[in-house]
């Protein structure tokens, strides 16, 4: 019987072609759609699940409770020693700080310098915790001793070819000399960890004296149990930071975040050494996008079922007169159904192996088109093909197998109306879909532009922020200032600790007899830094150009946020000392108005440029003339390398930095697009098969038409005019919806646009557009044809 039924599918599948091949591209585009969104999400969720300890291991997080209530990945150096000596339900806890507090190192070994993202100094019990897998030489113990370093096979492989890397030296910011113990294993993709060269952090100053002030250290801890009681853990914590800091120093407190929920759940937490960040929000938007795209598609299906319901209940009634029964005709449209999905679902497979690589090249993710097949892939093409074939499947399954023969022999005016019904409503709700989806898109892609043309408060255009943390001779920096003030289309150079962009040295500054406090961001500079950014001074001066070696003073320019939360004008404030752990002699001498040296995101924040000898200044910014950029990089490169021989050329544009910051907003508007198209795609293919049955029925109606004289437009227009009904019923829907989740996601951002209504112009003309081209091409066929044809025969 099972044969028969495939058979007879198979028949039906020929027999009516066109919407055959609507029906089955359709649902392939869906279910391509779905695969590619299923595979990216699974990738996804698979970051750190490779770890053994997976379950036990805690990375402890700060939260500021000033009244910008941040939440920071890294923690006060003494926090891991406290908490391992102090809580029993710990077993192990361990740091990790990426070089210089997240530079570029530079380091030198036989073959020459190179730049290294990805060095970092850890606690031994790091690669206790993590498990990390050696494949020559010693591993993590080595991280107890001084002078030794651990190399990912990548790194060694990179800096010493074919030779046995062990026992070879290499040199690190021209300063540290380690020797290589051991070599593990590259970490996998879907990993948060990412290293490539590992020194001790027992050499770093913070290991030697912890202090509960300097939070710029990441700090995993290891539980004795898979379950441990993480609030009981965190109450406990707070008892150890009362005993040891005062309560009007207590600016923070602590949490703990499970590892496997730190690549998913950490787009809102700062000061992290671990880059590679997922978005839940993103996972559960695409996710919804996926079941959008798919039910399209399933709509399409189900819409071509109801337009053909005359012809099939005809085939109903004449298989009930003889013999058949509503549970054979059950199986039957279900196993019709099912083969329709099957096809869509193997030509699916073979799309996705096309579409992948597309789709990494816009996601900017590596997903391996051997991921398609694993037992979890073939699952879920399973549950897909169940799903779809279900509720594809339902309506000619349970809605015409239940007609009496004589109800559908002989057709009553009122059975009609109800799948008229069911089509305009179907095609109402996936027009619905896809609006919201064109809205969506068009509005990400505004408020990014906002973000692109939004004045920051300062010029990032034309700066070029070269690393100098390889330099440690204060001659040679000098000398690397003035070759780079001798170049031609350079108007000015100087040196910082860091530039708006990137994070510099995290303090509080607290107010005069108050115990109130504010987080401000410090950043060591030298006297030419305005003219390089070019913010807008608004009292008092910059710093000075020249600062003897004696003098304590130290001069600090800050913003007017710092002077707002001070309540004194920009004028009062020259002059004033600031208590923001600069020392006893922080006075202020300038000014500046606000600026966003952060992503717009949040708020601008307090920020102080100051001359304090406390922090390193690893960037030479330049600010260069317009020409061409290859040349400029040349000589900029040239001069580089005529004072820092043993260093490597590492630089970034300011501007190019800014745009990375909303990486994560590109990503979903350029993702949105792709599948926007994707969806309209499929509602259109479902549009155009109805159109053509739409202008079949009224083949005879359409003649007598034309033999009483009605033109070639008026035609047009009577067959078009339903479909544009629709439509127009669609955007009544679809706007207060597009409004609602773009109202939402905008509050991410402190500074956004406010919807125009031009956007729902836009979209509305642009729905009607796509509607009338798609339906065009069956109405212009059916009013050019011969009248004689249709009227000749019943």
């Amino acid at each position: 019987m099972f044969k028969n039924y495939l058979k007879i599918a198979w028949r039906s599948l020929k027999t009516n072609r066109l919407f055959s091949i609507i029906n089955i591209l359709g649902l392939s585009v869906g279910l391509t759609t779905a695969l590619v969104l299923f595979l990216f999400i699974m990738q996804e969720h698979s970051y750190d699940k490779m770890y053994a300890n997976k379950n036990k291991i805690y990375r402890v997080l700060l939260n500021t409770t000033d009244e910008d209530k941040e939440t920071w990945a890294n923690s006060p150096s003494i926090i891991a020693p406290e908490l391992k000596s102090k809580i029993p339900e710990i077993s192990k806890a361990g740091r990790i700080l990426k070089n210089n507090f997240g530079e570029t190192a530079f380091v030198r070994v036989k073959k020459g310098v190179f730049a290294e993202e990805k060095l970092f100094w850890c606690d031994a019990s790091i690669f206790e915790m993590f498990d990390i897998e050696i494949v020559k030489g010693t591993g993590g113990e080595n991280l107890n001793n001084p002078n030794t370093v651990l190399l990912s096979e990548s790194a060694a492989s990179l800096y010493f070819g074919n030779e046995n890397p062990i026992g070879q030296t290499l040199i690190v910011d021209n300063r540290n000399r380690f020797e290589v113990k051991g070599v593990f294993k590259d970490f996998p993709e879907n990993s948060s960890l990412d290293f490539n060269v590992v020194t001790p952090f027992m050499m770093q100053n913070a290991a030697k004296n912890p202090t509960w002030d300097n939070a710029s250290f990441e700090t995993f801890v290891l539980f004795n149990s898979n379950t441990p009681n993480v609030a009981n853990v965190e109450s406990l914590i707070q008892n150890i930071v009362d005993a040891n800091v005062k309560k009007e120093d207590q600016w923070y407190n602590f949490s703990l975040q499970a590892l496997e929920d730190i690549h998913l759940y950490s787009a809102s937490i700062s000061d992290s050494y671990l880059t590679d960040i997922g978005d839940v929000k993103q996972i559960q938007n695409l996710s919804a996008l996926a079941i959008l795209i798919l039910i399209i598609a399933c709509i399409n299906y189900t819409n071509l079922i109801t337009a053909r319901s005359q012809k099939r209940a005809m085939d109903v009634g004449v298989n009930k007169t003889l013999g058949a029964s509503k549970g054979n005709l059950i199986k039957r449209f279900y196993i019709e159904t099912g083969l329709i999905t099957a096809i869509a679902m193997l030509l699916g497979v073979v799309l996705v192996t096309v579409v992948l690589p597309i789709f990494n090249n816009i996601a900017q993710k590596n997903i391996n088109i051997s991921a398609l097949f694993t037992f979890e892939i073939l699952g879920f093409l399973m549950l897909i093909w169940f799903v779809t074939t279900l509720i594809s499947g339902s309506y000619p399954a349970l809605y015409l197998s239940k007609f009496s023969p004589k109800e559908v022999l002989k057709p009553t005016r009122g059975k009609a109306g109800v799948t008229s019904y069911i089509r305009k409503g179907l095609v109402v709700v996936q027009f619905s879909a896809s609006i919201v989806l064109i809205i969506s898109v068009m509005i990400i892609h505004q408020q990014l532009k906002f973000i692109k043309n939004k004045d920051l408060g300062y010029n990032p255009e034309n700066i070029i922020a070269i690393s100098i943390s390889g330099i440690r001779d204060g001659e040679a920096n000098k000398a690397l200032v003035n070759a780079f003030e001798r170049l031609t289309n350079v108007s000015a150079v100087t040196r910082s600790q860091g530039y708006p962009g990137i994070g510099v040295s995290g303090r509080t500054i607290g107010k005069p007899n108050s115990n109130e406090s504010l987080n401000i961001q410090t950043n060591r500079a030298e006297y030419n830094i305005g003219n390089v950014l070019q913010f807008n001074l608004l009292a008092g001066k910059l710093l000075p150009k020249i600062k003897h070696p004696k003098d304590t003073l130290v001069e600090v320019v800050v913003n007017k946020k710092v002077v707002d939360f001070l309540e004194l004008t920009p004028e009062e404030a020259i002059g004033k000392r600031v208590d923001m752990s600069l020392g006893n002699n922080a006075f202020i001498t300038g000014v500046v108005d606000n600026f966003n040296f952060e992503s717009l995101h949040s708020p601008i924040g307090a920020y102080a440029f100051h001359n304090r000898r406390s922090e390193a200044k690893s960037f030479l910014l330049v600010r260069f003339q317009n020409e061409i950029l290859s040349e400029t990089i040349s000589n900029f490169e040239a001069a580089f390398k005529s004072v820092a021989t043993n260093s490597a050329f590492e630089y970034t544009f300011l501007d190019k930095n800014i745009e990375r910051l909303y990486k994560k907003e590109q990503l979903t508007a350029n993702v949105g697009l792709l599948f926007s198209i994707i969806a309209i795609f499929v509602a259109c293919l479902g549009l155009f098969a109805l159109a053509a049955f739409m202008a079949e029925q009224r083949n005879k109606e359409i003649g007598i038409r034309k033999v009483f004289g009605a033109s070639v437009m008026r035609i047009i227009s009577l067959l078009s005019v339903d479909f544009i009904k629709l439509i127009l019923m669609s955007l009544v829907i679809s706007f207060p919806l597009a409004l609602y989740f773009m109202n939402n996601w905008l509050q991410d951002f402190a500074y956004r646009i406010s919807i125009s209504w031009s956007v729902f112009l836009i979209a509305g003309v642009l729905a009607i557009c796509i509607t009338f081209l798609t339906v065009a091409y069956q109405a212009i066929k059916a009013a050019i044809s011969n009248p004689i044809k249709s009227l000749r025969t019943e």
